[in-house]
Formats: structure tokens, sequence, C-alpha cells
């Protein structure tokens, strides 16, 4: 009778193992298919970016384009001190948003490096000399338009996915921050790029204006739906300050009038669709950055920001070094935390740091409805 008791039947034995081998199998196959709890507590957010020059950090040194920023000066002051294809003498916008998030730069989606561990970082998918509008920037010919840029991030998905599975990948994409940088390259790439151009002929300035700002609209609630829910959107900047406008528009050292009525035109209207989609959403996904407001601080008052001009480009040539390319031959400053701009369009690096500071903390002048300080501090109760 003991040893009756003790004994148990063979289908039943049978049944036990399989029922462990099954469970044990789950376990396993659940830890490769995602991170650890440890790991995903302790891994920054996730950080995706979109647009054009301002936050490119390489992907058009892997394309046939004369958008490019891959020899010297580039990169004289980031820490490699060399060109990586960021518009910058050292970090730009992506790099210093990557620092706060407490995270590593971004890799360029084209970038061979840019697989594995490193996808789950994020990406930057921005090109240099794209816009909202798939005919702006058509001079640099091979680059990575903004319906491109949304396929690449439907593809970098689907590569997340196979990593980490389907339900992480797509808590990964919620739960990150976006930047989106587009739209001044509408005007002075396509609009303004020569007298009478096409979209000039086609549309009176304010028409124009509200026909990029309908294609914005679907863009961004293209985004939306491939899972962005946390989206910061920047506005264009002064664009008749900039030193290529001082040297071909300005008068006097003046800021072109004709590029700062676009500006003028387009920001507030982009700020007004950003809140009707949040709106219609019911959350504050979009944030307005109001990033005109942030140059015209240390472009109308330089002294106060520590730089001693903000008409005049560090690396160039001809009137304001506003003319042409930032090249070896150039003029180059030799202190460049002295220029607001590094190039003939583009910020220091110093005056990156300058606007970044105001994306982190400032008020809602400058970030509405919220600034990124916000933002971190309420995804982190949620």
């Amino acid at each position: 009778m003991t040893r009756l008791s003790n004994f148990v039947p063979l289908k039943m034995t049978t049944t036990l193992i399989i029922s462990l081998v099954l469970v044990i199998g789950a376990i396993v196959n659940g830890a490769e298919s995602r991170p650890s709890n440890n790991n995903n507590n302790n891994r920054a957010r996730a950080f995706f970016v979109f647009g054009d020059s301002l936050v490119d950090s390489g992907n058009n040194n892997y394309l046939a384009t004369t958008a490019r920023a891959d020899a010297p000066p580039y990169g004289i002051d980031h820490p490699t001190h060399r060109p990586s294809g960021r518009f910058s003498n050292g970090f730009n916008i992506p790099d210093l948003i990557s620092q706060r998030l407490g995270s590593e730069s971004v890799l360029p989606y084209l970038s061979p490096e840019l697989r594995g561990e490193k996808l789950l970082i994020g990406a930057n998918f921005a090109s240099a000399g794209i816009g909202i509008l798939n005919d702006t920037g058509i001079q640099f010919v091979n680059i990575i338009r903004m319906y491109r840029q949304l396929e690449y991030f439907e593809e970098y998905q689907r590569k997340v996915s196979a990593i980490i599975g389907a339900s992480a990948a797509k808590n990964l994409v919620n739960q990150a921050l976006v930047l989106i940088t587009v739209g001044g390259n509408d005007f002075v790439n396509n609009y303004y790029l020569v007298p009478y151009s096409v979209r000039s002929q086609q549309y009176p300035l304010p028409q124009y204006v509200k026909f990029l700002i309908s294609e914005y609209r679907k863009l961004l609630q293209k985004l939306y739906e491939l899972g962005a829910r946390r989206v910061l959107v920047t506005g264009t900047g002064p664009l008749g300050c900039v030193p290529a406008e001082l040297a071909q528009r300005g008068r006097n050292g003046e800021c072109s009038v004709e590029l700062q009525r676009a500006s003028s035109l387009y920001n507030p209207q982009l700020e007004r669709m950003l809140q009707d989609l949040n709106t219609k959403i019911g959350r504050d996904v979009f944030v307005a950055a109001n990033t005109a407001e942030m140059h015209l601080n240390f472009i109308t008052n330089p002294v106060a920001y520590g730089f001693t001009t903000s008409k005049i480009a560090c690396c160039g040539q001809g009137p304001y070094n506003g003319l042409g390319l930032c090249t070896p031959l150039s003029n180059l400053c030799p202190n460049r935390d002295l220029y607001a701009f590094w190039d003939a369009f583009h910020p220091s690096e110093k005056a990156n740091k300058i606007i970044v500071e105001q994306i982190m903390s400032g008020s809602t002048r400058y970030m509405n409805p919220m600034n990124l300080s916000t933002i971190l501090a309420l995804d982190t109760t949620t």
C-alpha cells in the first residue's frame, strides 16, 4: 500500500513534464523577446528626430547630395574634432536634448552602426535640404524627404519589433520623445529660392503659408498614427536675419523684410494648428517650440548672451560670411563661442545650447503648452 500511494501513473508523469517544459519555455522565450525590467528602468526614453539640416546628424553623409557637412571645419569643436554630418561647429540641438535625457546621441538612421541595442535608444531620420513639400530642395537631388522619413520610421519599428517583440516596440515608440524641425527650407529653398519661383507664381505668400500648414498637418497626423505621443514641433527661426539673407536680401545689415514676414505669418498659424490637433486628439501630444522668439533674443541683443555678433557667421565668405558654403578655404573665426551663427544658416553650438535651455525650462511664451522639463516630470509620474 505504501508503494502504491507513492506511485504516479506514467500518463500523469508525462503530462507534468510537458507542462513544466511549456512553462519554462515560455519564461525563457519571454526573457529573450524583451529587455528585463531592470534594463527598462535604467534606459532613458527613446528619442526620434525628423526634419532638416538644423537637426540632421549625418544621414546625408550616406547620400549622393551636395547638402552635406562632411568636411572641415564642420565639427571643429565636437569631441571628435571631426566633421560628422552635423551642420554645426559642435553639438546640434538633438545632441543637447539627448544629454538632457541622460542618453547618448541618437545615430543617423542610415548609419551602419544603428543596429541591435543601439536601435532601442532611438534614431535620427533628418536630412539636410528637405521641407514640408516634396518639391522643396530639389536642387539637392538625393535627400530624405518627409514622406520617406516617415517610411523609415515604420521600417525602424519593424526592426525593433524583431528584437523586443511587437508589444514592447509599440510601448517604446509611445513613450518616446520626438523632435521635428522642418519648414524653413520651404521658404529659403523653394518659395524664395529664385525670383518668380514656381510656388511664388502659384500662391501669394499668405496662401502659400496656409498651404504649408495644411500639408504639415497631414505629416503630423501620420506621425501620430505611427505611435508618436510626445512631439516637440519647432517653428522657423527668424528667416530674414540669418547671415545668408543679410548678405543677399538685407539692407544695411537689417533683416530681410520679406522673409521676416514669412516667419511672422507661418509661426502663429503653426501653433494654432498644433493646438487644434491636440484638441481633436484629446491630449497634449504636440508641443510648440517658439524658436523664432528664442533666436530673436540673442539676435537683437547678442552681447547679453555673450556674443560679439549675431550678424556675421563664424565660417563663410562674402558679406557677413553669408555667401556659399563653409569650407576649408572659408574665413574661420578663432572663437566660435562669440558668434551666434556658425555658418550662413545654422546657429553655433553655443546658440544651440541657449535654444535647448529654453526648450527645457522656457515659459509658455517659448514652449506651449509646456516645456520639456514639465513633460519629463509628468511622464515619470504616469
